[in-house]
């Protein structure tokens, strides 16, 4: 993404302050500042975060991306992620509260379905009413819902039966990644927003403060890497199925449930408080087996598509 100015610097907007939207092939510490603190101020405001993982670590690491800047100062931020492989382009983007209904959001919206130059997909978290207004202003359609799915950590859980032939271990940095990259891919052919990862985003989350390899779980079996549980503690004693993938050459053998509950043992056996997970609303063999393990929707994230 160049480095250019998508609005004329200059242009008042409607209550009289000067606005502008730059596009930064590389964001300066000042400018990820500002954008970071928009985020941390809108996720207090609406209840919910205000980005996800991918576009935090990528505002973060100063990468590509698209600000609303108000008299000087960061008031919007998108990231945008173009088409690759046969997927549309993708993004989502947040507005700081107090400089809402402004067109800051219409414009980032409008900067992303440009730079798109075609189909475009969006996601918005929380299923908030804003959110969808501006989707339908600009011509998207709900297209995706992604649940956020809870349970009371220290509620019963069956213990996990690992099958004949399957052992379970613990992910040994360094020496794990390219195994289980291979497997990720495998698992989530279908799902390329996680099976595309590459040794990039692995290395982002190793270095990130929860990254711990006692809870990253691995079945292998005849000495072959299988499947996989990673876990992920957050703030607030919560503990999240950070994601379970099983190669679909070992489909049959049970592993997703045990590799869901080896985790789930391992995040109450730390003292959390809420456990949590992330799941497609349209798989519904999974909302039925983790609803069996006792989880409940707790709240929605939503994607936003053009059509097409």
């Amino acid at each position: 993404m160049p480095a250019r100015r998508l609005v004329r610097a200059g242009r008042a907007n409607r209550v009289g302050r000067v606005s502008e939207l730059r596009a930064r092939a590389t964001l300066r510490e000042d400018e990820i500042a500002g954008a970071l603190a928009v985020a941390g101020t809108a996720a207090a405001a609406d209840g919910v975060g205000a980005l996800s993982e991918h576009s935090t670590l990528a505002l973060r690491a100063g990468r590509p991306g698209l600000l609303a800047v108000e008299d000087g100062t960061v008031v919007g931020y998108a990231r945008f992620d173009p088409a690759d492989g046969g997927e549309p382009a993708s993004g989502e983007l947040v507005v700081h509260p107090a400089h809402r209904r402004r067109g800051h959001g219409r414009a980032l919206l409008r900067a992303m379905l440009k730079e798109a130059g075609g189909p475009l997909r969006v996601w918005a978290h929380g299923d908030l009413p804003a959110a969808a207004g501006l989707a339908r202003s600009a011509g998207l359609d709900r297209a995706r819902a992604l649940l956020q799915m809870r349970r009371p950590a220290a509620a019963p859980l069956p213990a996990a039966k690992v099958a004949e032939g399957v052992t379970l271990r613990a992910f040994r940095p360094g020496a794990d990644e390219d195994a289980w990259l291979r497997v990720n891919a495998r698992a989530f052919a279908d799902h390329p927003e996680q099976g595309a990862w590459t040794i990039e985003d692995v290395r982002d989350r190793e270095a990130e403060d929860w990254f711990d390899p006692a809870g990253f779980f691995l079945a292998e079996r005849d000495g072959r890497l299988v499947g996989f549980h990673w876990t992920k503690v957050h703030p607030g004693a919560i503990g999240e199925v950070y994601v379970v993938g099983v190669d679909p050459d070992a489909q049959g053998l049970g592993l997703g449930r045990t590799l869901t509950l080896a985790g789930l043992h391992h995040l109450r056996d730390l003292g959390l408080d809420q456990l949590m997970l992330y799941v497609d609303e349209s798989n519904t063999a999974a909302v039925r087996l983790y609803e069996s393990l006792g989880f409940s929707r707790y709240a929605v994230d939503v994607m936003y598509g053009t059509a097409g």
